[in-house]
């Protein structure tokens, strides 16, 4: 719950030998070990291409605010979907209450109304909140994007009143969320660090193959210890102390995405039917070099080896713990996605 639903809410992730993974797992790692960057730009893939030129255009409309950070919240507010509703009555893409929309929300696309559920009226109307947090935040110190941020959740009297980000367990955690996981929208300045968690994750995955694939499965005693595919990736993350979401589309968030060349073992693979929108990622795996990754493919399957140059490879992610403890939890109640609850995140 944010201060957009609320104004009082926060007041009171073929077969190859097991050698040559080895090889490539203590190799590649020595030879990459470049600094994390991400810049103001948003990385390609990582919105539906409907509505990037719309983040990328008004994730600027002021200093403090950025395309990746204006993404990350319409993610985690929607999923961006354009028809969610909560159960608090938050409305569309950018989840506006319509009291909060009727003093925030602007006329974006120039057709003469101002429509809650039309994206290119709601995500202009975003970032014009933002901006007005921004101002009423502007002679607090400390770092603008995060006060605004806090304001947004806990409202601007409280941040005013605090000196800063005030000391508010969900503000706090809110304003780490959003601002990690801008990172995973933003298109990185430099080589994506590798993830010292990644060897251990391919580990587990190798101890795995074989296993015949279970659709919704997550390795269970119940469930004869197999797995589809994000529910692979999800325990193999989990093997290393990292908790990813359950279905496929939402661990796509769950870090930076590295070009094809900038591929490293342990990234995680992702597969779409749609690849101008990541909400139609219907399959991943966990990358371990040379073109190939370890996957549970499909039903009558096993977990294998396959090549990731196929022709719905959308892109990869890799894994961070700030990235994948920054992703939003998906419930029916709250208008946006539930977690396992769309068959085409899992192959």
């Amino acid at each position: 719950m944010v201060l957009r639903k609320g104004l009082t809410a926060a007041a009171a992730a073929g077969a190859v030998a097991f050698g040559f993974v080895g090889l490539i797992g203590a190799g590649t790692y020595a030879a990459s070990g470049a600094t994390q960057s991400g810049g103001v730009g948003l990385a390609t893939g990582t919105v539906p291409a409907a509505y990037q030129g719309l983040i990328q255009q008004w994730g600027t409309l002021c200093p403090q605010i950025s395309p990746p950070m204006l993404a990350a919240q319409l993610y985690q507010e929607s999923g961006f979907d354009p028809s969610a509703h909560s159960a608090a009555n938050a409305e569309g893409i950018a989840q506006f209450l319509p009291s909060t929309w009727a003093t925030y929300g602007v006329d974006g696309n120039g057709d003469g109304k101002k429509d809650i559920w039309d994206p290119a009226d709601a995500i202009p109307s975003a970032a014009t909140y933002d901006c007005a947090l921004a101002r009423d935040t502007a002679s607090v110190p400390g770092n603008a994007q995060a006060n605004l941020l806090a304001a947004y959740n806990a409202g601007p009297y409280a941040v005013i009143s605090a000196h800063g980000v005030p000391a508010y367990a969900e503000t706090q955690g809110y304003v780490r969320s959003i601002t990690a996981l801008a990172q995973s929208f933003s298109a990185p300045t430099s080589t994506v660090a590798v993830s010292p968690q990644a060897s251990g994750a391919i580990y587990f995955a190798q101890t795995k193959l074989g296993t015949p694939y279970l659709w919704g499965g997550e390795g269970l005693a119940s469930q004869g210890g197999q797995f589809d595919c994000s529910g692979l990736t999800q325990a193999a993350y989990a093997s290393v102390g990292i908790t990813l979401p359950r279905v496929a589309n939402d661990q796509w968030y769950a870090g930076q995405h590295p070009s094809r060349d900038q591929l490293r073992p342990g990234d995680l693979v992702f597969f779409a039917t749609d690849l101008s929108d990541p909400r139609s990622i219907h399959h991943v795996g966990i990358y371990v070099g040379g073109g190939y990754m370890i996957n549970a493919p499909h039903t009558g399957a096993v977990i294998r080896y396959d090549k990731i140059d196929q022709k719905d490879y959308i892109g990869a992610t890799r894994v961070t713990q700030d990235g994948a403890a920054a992703l939003p939890v998906r419930s029916g109640g709250n208008g946006a996605i539930t977690a396992g609850s769309a068959p085409a995140t899992t192959s």
